[in-house]
């Protein structure tokens, strides 16, 4: 059974690992710390018997001195877990907790060409709201994806 449980610290090295195999972009450690330590409440990892198998790590502040916008920074779950549910736990737990802490608005970018996380992010509701050219330092374009709660 995969338990959901709020991020600590002792995952950071797993973490960065996890995300670093899935993700085009190289984010440093001290990404991952900066989200974790400003806004822990709303990053999760996925738990298998003691075993970090998915995280999510997010954030939530006023976006351009308007709005409460929450913000889902990176989604990963590992390979030989995928398409059990975990990153629908792991990003559902970090919508919950956005949503009860007032979030007008949630946001996250994925690769244009990705069309497995587009498929999931629409499946939960999430909005394609504009196209981000060479958003990616490979030069990929990215998508906006959006959800009002």
């Amino acid at each position: 059974m995969v338990e959901i449980v709020p991020y600590h610290h002792k995952y950071l090295e797993e973490v960065c690992q996890l995300i670093k195999k899935d993700l085009s972009e190289p984010y440093s450690k001290y990404v991952y710390r900066y989200f974790v330590h400003q806004w822990p409440e709303y990053s999760f990892v996925a738990l298998l018997d003691g075993q970090m198998v998915g995280a999510v790590i997010s954030k939530q502040d006023i976006h351009r001195g308007q709005s409460l916008r929450g913000y889902i920074a990176m989604l990963a779950v590992k390979d030989s877990h995928r398409g059990k549910g975990i990153a629908t736990l792991l990003t559902k737990a970090s919508l919950n907790v956005m949503i009860e802490k007032g979030a007008q608005e949630i946001v996250l970018e994925t690769e244009v060409d990705n069309d497995a996380a587009m498929y999931f992010y629409e499946r939960l509701g999430f909005c394609r709201y504009k196209r981000l050219f060479r958003y990616y330092l490979n030069g990929t374009d990215a998508f906006r994806y959006i959800l009002y709660p």
